[in-house]
């Protein structure tokens, strides 16, 4: 059987500004692409939208062999109620860690060398403090 992996998870933002901050100055992510839609997806990829919409992804590296968020934001919708069923995601990244200590964004330890910080919008991200694996 072919090894298979996830591409990559949809995150909707309210406020791009203040989430490119957080991928790229606190986890350390990059911007790989950003596309502007002026219709809602017919596959209602973008959810029960049916407005101006755009998607950015960013992650460490390539989405040709690197898991990435896609991150998708509405015109007009300036935040979303989060479910309860997502319960977050975890990156081990010493350097993360020490981003968000210097930028002042809020860190809460919850065990050795494991923080959990907040993306604008509300959704949970575990820091392993520990140097980022090189795959």
């Amino acid at each position: 059987m072919a090894l298979r992996r996830a591409l990559h998870f949809v995150f909707k933002v309210g406020d791009r500004a203040k989430t490119a901050t957080f991928y790229r100055d606190v986890l350390g992510m990059k911007i790989l692409r950003h596309e502007e839609f002026e219709e809602g997806c017919k596959a209602t990829c973008n959810g029960p939208y049916d407005g101006k919409w755009s998607k950015t992804m960013v992650g460490f590296g390539p989405e040709d062999d690197h898991f990435v968020a896609e991150l998708t934001y509405n015109y007009g919708v300036g935040e979303y109620k989060l479910g309860n069923d997502f319960l977050g995601i975890t990156l081990q990244s010493s350097q993360a860690v020490s981003n968000a200590k210097c930028l002042g964004w809020p860190l809460t330890e919850v065990g050795e060398a494991l923080y959990l910080t907040q993306a604008p919008g509300g959704y949970p991200f575990y820091l392993v403090d520990k140097e980022q694996p090189h795959n």
